[in-house]
Protein backbone atom coordinates (compact mmCIF):
# COMPACT_ATOMS: atom_id res chain seq x y z
CA UNK A 1 0.00 0.00 0.00
CA UNK A 2 1.45 3.42 -0.78
CA UNK A 3 1.83 5.49 2.09
CA UNK A 4 0.28 9.20 2.08
CA UNK A 5 1.30 12.34 0.97
CA UNK A 6 2.37 14.41 4.28
CA UNK A 7 -0.52 17.03 4.98
CA UNK A 8 1.56 19.72 4.45
CA UNK A 9 2.30 18.75 0.39
CA UNK A 10 -0.14 21.61 -1.74
CA UNK A 11 -2.92 20.26 -2.86
CA UNK A 12 -3.62 21.41 -6.82
CA UNK A 13 -5.39 24.70 -6.89
CA UNK A 14 -9.04 24.58 -7.94
CA UNK A 15 -9.92 28.08 -8.99
CA UNK A 16 -7.30 30.47 -11.07
CA UNK A 17 -9.54 33.84 -11.19
CA UNK A 18 -11.93 35.40 -7.64
CA UNK A 19 -14.10 37.61 -7.85
CA UNK A 20 -14.95 39.78 -4.64
CA UNK A 21 -18.35 41.83 -4.19
CA UNK A 22 -17.17 44.96 -2.65
CA UNK A 23 -19.27 46.54 -0.38
CA UNK A 24 -20.04 44.30 3.02
CA UNK A 25 -17.39 41.96 1.62
CA UNK A 26 -14.33 43.72 1.42
CA UNK A 27 -15.81 47.51 2.13
CA UNK A 28 -17.47 47.67 5.86
CA UNK A 29 -19.72 50.01 4.40
CA UNK A 30 -23.24 47.66 5.09
CA UNK A 31 -24.61 50.00 7.90
CA UNK A 32 -23.67 53.50 6.12
CA UNK A 33 -25.11 52.71 2.65
CA UNK A 34 -28.05 51.61 4.66
CA UNK A 35 -28.76 54.61 6.21
CA UNK A 36 -28.34 56.74 3.02
CA UNK A 37 -30.67 54.75 1.37
CA UNK A 38 -33.11 55.29 4.09
CA UNK A 39 -32.08 59.48 4.41
CA UNK A 40 -32.57 59.49 0.41
CA UNK A 41 -36.03 57.74 0.75
CA UNK A 42 -37.39 60.50 3.25
CA UNK A 43 -36.07 63.30 1.73
CA UNK A 44 -38.01 62.83 -1.74
CA UNK A 45 -41.19 61.55 0.27
CA UNK A 46 -40.87 58.17 0.51
CA UNK A 47 -41.76 55.69 3.64
CA UNK A 48 -38.58 55.51 5.16
CA UNK A 49 -37.81 51.77 4.41
CA UNK A 50 -36.58 49.32 7.71
CA UNK A 51 -32.76 48.34 8.17
CA UNK A 52 -33.71 45.07 6.39
CA UNK A 53 -35.59 46.05 3.66
CA UNK A 54 -32.74 48.64 3.08
CA UNK A 55 -29.94 46.48 3.28
CA UNK A 56 -31.64 43.88 1.59
CA UNK A 57 -30.84 45.80 -1.94
CA UNK A 58 -27.67 46.38 -1.00
CA UNK A 59 -25.29 45.18 -4.02
CA UNK A 60 -27.59 45.86 -6.74
CA UNK A 61 -26.95 48.59 -9.44
CA UNK A 62 -27.98 51.75 -7.63
CA UNK A 63 -31.29 52.90 -9.42
CA UNK A 64 -32.36 49.58 -8.91
CA UNK A 65 -31.95 49.47 -5.51
CA UNK A 66 -33.45 52.72 -4.66
CA UNK A 67 -36.52 51.52 -6.74
CA UNK A 68 -36.68 48.70 -4.60
CA UNK A 69 -35.89 49.97 -1.36
CA UNK A 70 -38.37 53.10 -2.37
CA UNK A 71 -41.93 51.30 -4.08
CA UNK A 72 -44.06 53.83 -3.30
CA UNK A 73 -42.11 56.91 -4.80
CA UNK A 74 -42.85 57.85 -8.44
CA UNK A 75 -41.12 56.60 -10.82
CA UNK A 76 -40.37 60.68 -12.01
CA UNK A 77 -38.37 61.05 -9.28
CA UNK A 78 -35.37 58.39 -9.31
CA UNK A 79 -33.07 60.91 -10.35
CA UNK A 80 -33.60 63.06 -7.27
CA UNK A 81 -33.89 59.95 -5.45
CA UNK A 82 -30.10 58.88 -6.63
CA UNK A 83 -29.32 62.38 -6.23
CA UNK A 84 -29.65 62.35 -2.64
CA UNK A 85 -28.37 59.49 -1.63
CA UNK A 86 -25.46 60.18 -3.48
CA UNK A 87 -25.47 63.46 -1.05
CA UNK A 88 -25.77 61.55 2.06
CA UNK A 89 -23.04 59.09 1.00
CA UNK A 90 -20.56 61.55 0.50
CA UNK A 91 -20.94 62.75 4.06
CA UNK A 92 -20.54 59.73 5.27
CA UNK A 93 -18.16 57.85 3.08
CA UNK A 94 -14.76 58.99 5.23
CA UNK A 95 -16.13 56.64 7.92
CA UNK A 96 -16.37 53.63 5.86
CA UNK A 97 -12.67 51.13 5.81
CA UNK A 98 -11.85 47.91 5.13
CA UNK A 99 -12.65 45.08 7.03
CA UNK A 100 -9.50 44.01 9.27
CA UNK A 101 -7.54 41.14 7.59
CA UNK A 102 -8.35 42.55 4.14
CA UNK A 103 -5.23 43.92 2.94
CA UNK A 104 -3.29 40.58 4.07
CA UNK A 105 -5.77 38.61 2.24
CA UNK A 106 -5.71 40.23 -0.98
CA UNK A 107 -1.79 40.40 -0.51
CA UNK A 108 -1.45 36.37 0.08
CA UNK A 109 -3.89 35.46 -2.79
CA UNK A 110 -1.45 37.82 -5.34
CA UNK A 111 1.70 36.61 -4.11
CA UNK A 112 -0.01 32.86 -5.31
CA UNK A 113 -0.84 34.30 -8.74
CA UNK A 114 -4.72 34.50 -8.81
CA UNK A 115 -6.08 37.08 -10.60
CA UNK A 116 -8.03 39.22 -8.46
CA UNK A 117 -10.88 41.26 -9.50
CA UNK A 118 -14.35 42.82 -8.10
CA UNK A 119 -17.46 42.56 -9.19
CA UNK A 120 -19.84 44.83 -7.43
CA UNK A 121 -22.77 46.98 -7.60
CA UNK A 122 -21.11 50.05 -7.21
CA UNK A 123 -20.59 52.72 -10.11
CA UNK A 124 -17.93 52.68 -12.16
CA UNK A 125 -16.64 56.26 -10.34
CA UNK A 126 -17.18 55.33 -6.98
CA UNK A 127 -15.22 52.00 -7.29
CA UNK A 128 -12.58 54.20 -9.56
CA UNK A 129 -12.62 56.53 -6.41
CA UNK A 130 -12.08 54.18 -3.26
CA UNK A 131 -9.33 52.54 -5.32
CA UNK A 132 -7.33 55.58 -6.16
CA UNK A 133 -6.30 54.88 -1.95
CA UNK A 134 -2.56 53.56 -1.81
CA UNK A 135 -2.99 50.55 -0.12
CA UNK A 136 -5.22 49.76 -3.26
CA UNK A 137 -3.34 50.16 -6.33
CA UNK A 138 -2.41 47.66 -8.40
CA UNK A 139 -4.36 45.00 -5.63
CA UNK A 140 -6.87 43.93 -8.71
CA UNK A 141 -6.31 42.25 -11.98
CA UNK A 142 -9.74 44.11 -13.49
CA UNK A 143 -13.15 45.25 -12.58
CA UNK A 144 -16.56 45.15 -13.45
CA UNK A 145 -19.52 47.67 -12.01
CA UNK A 146 -23.28 47.13 -12.83
CA UNK A 147 -23.82 50.65 -14.72
CA UNK A 148 -21.24 49.29 -17.40
CA UNK A 149 -22.57 46.15 -17.43
CA UNK A 150 -25.48 44.96 -16.16
CA UNK A 151 -26.80 44.53 -12.39
CA UNK A 152 -26.80 41.81 -10.20
CA UNK A 153 -27.50 38.89 -10.44
CA UNK A 154 -27.43 38.99 -14.22
CA UNK A 155 -24.05 36.99 -15.18
CA UNK A 156 -22.81 39.59 -17.29
CA UNK A 157 -19.96 41.27 -15.06
CA UNK A 158 -18.60 37.33 -14.19
CA UNK A 159 -18.81 36.34 -17.95
CA UNK A 160 -16.65 39.63 -18.99
CA UNK A 161 -14.13 39.35 -16.55
CA UNK A 162 -13.81 35.20 -17.26
CA UNK A 163 -13.72 36.30 -21.19
CA UNK A 164 -11.21 38.89 -20.72
CA UNK A 165 -8.69 36.12 -18.65
CA UNK A 166 -9.95 33.22 -20.79
CA UNK A 167 -10.91 31.81 -17.28
CA UNK A 168 -13.66 29.29 -17.44
CA UNK A 169 -16.69 29.17 -14.85
CA UNK A 170 -15.41 25.66 -13.32
CA UNK A 171 -11.86 27.68 -12.49
CA UNK A 172 -13.89 30.86 -11.19
CA UNK A 173 -15.25 31.53 -7.49
CA UNK A 174 -17.50 34.30 -6.78
CA UNK A 175 -17.20 35.73 -2.81
CA UNK A 176 -19.82 37.94 -1.44
CA UNK A 177 -22.31 39.17 1.20
CA UNK A 178 -25.64 38.82 -0.61
CA UNK A 179 -27.74 36.59 -1.93
CA UNK A 180 -27.50 38.73 -5.36
CA UNK A 181 -23.52 37.69 -5.54
CA UNK A 182 -24.41 34.34 -5.22
CA UNK A 183 -27.10 34.04 -7.68
CA UNK A 184 -24.99 35.52 -9.96
CA UNK A 185 -22.05 33.15 -9.63
CA UNK A 186 -24.92 30.37 -10.19
CA UNK A 187 -26.45 32.55 -13.52
CA UNK A 188 -22.49 32.11 -14.56
CA UNK A 189 -22.07 28.45 -13.47
CA UNK A 190 -19.51 29.66 -11.04
CA UNK A 191 -19.11 28.10 -7.57
CA UNK A 192 -19.44 30.83 -5.19
CA UNK A 193 -18.60 31.33 -0.95
CA UNK A 194 -20.66 33.75 1.26
CA UNK A 195 -19.30 36.30 3.82
CA UNK A 196 -21.45 36.68 6.60
CA UNK A 197 -21.09 39.12 8.39
CA UNK A 198 -22.25 41.53 4.85
CA UNK A 199 -25.91 42.71 4.35
CA UNK A 200 -27.96 39.35 3.91
CA UNK A 201 -28.70 36.59 6.93
CA UNK A 202 -26.66 33.65 6.14
CA UNK A 203 -29.24 31.13 6.55
CA UNK A 204 -30.55 32.75 3.24
CA UNK A 205 -27.75 31.21 1.09
CA UNK A 206 -28.26 27.85 1.92
CA UNK A 207 -30.57 27.57 -1.02
CA UNK A 208 -27.93 29.12 -3.41
CA UNK A 209 -25.58 26.50 -2.13
CA UNK A 210 -22.14 28.18 -1.62
CA UNK A 211 -19.06 25.91 -0.96
CA UNK A 212 -18.50 27.89 2.43
CA UNK A 213 -19.86 30.71 4.56
CA UNK A 214 -17.22 32.58 6.02
CA UNK A 215 -18.40 34.42 9.50
CA UNK A 216 -15.16 36.74 9.20
CA UNK A 217 -12.24 37.99 6.97
CA UNK A 218 -9.59 35.26 9.01
CA UNK A 219 -12.26 32.51 8.10
CA UNK A 220 -12.41 33.12 4.52
CA UNK A 221 -8.62 34.02 4.55
CA UNK A 222 -7.79 30.25 5.89
CA UNK A 223 -10.29 28.53 3.91
CA UNK A 224 -9.36 29.95 0.68
CA UNK A 225 -5.97 29.31 1.72
CA UNK A 226 -6.71 25.51 2.28
CA UNK A 227 -9.15 25.31 -0.59
CA UNK A 228 -8.70 27.43 -3.62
Amino acid sequence: MLPLPPSDVPQPRRFDLIAFDWDGTLFDSTAIITRCIQYAVQDVGGAMPSDKEASYVIGLGLMQALANAAPDVPVERYPELATRYQHHYKIHQTDISLFNGVLPLLSDLKSRDYILTVATGKSRRGLDEVLQAQELKDRFNSTRTADQTAGKPDARMLRELMHEFGVSPERTLMIGDTTHDLQMALNAGCSSVGVSYGAHAPEDFHALSPLFVAHSVTELHNWLQNNA
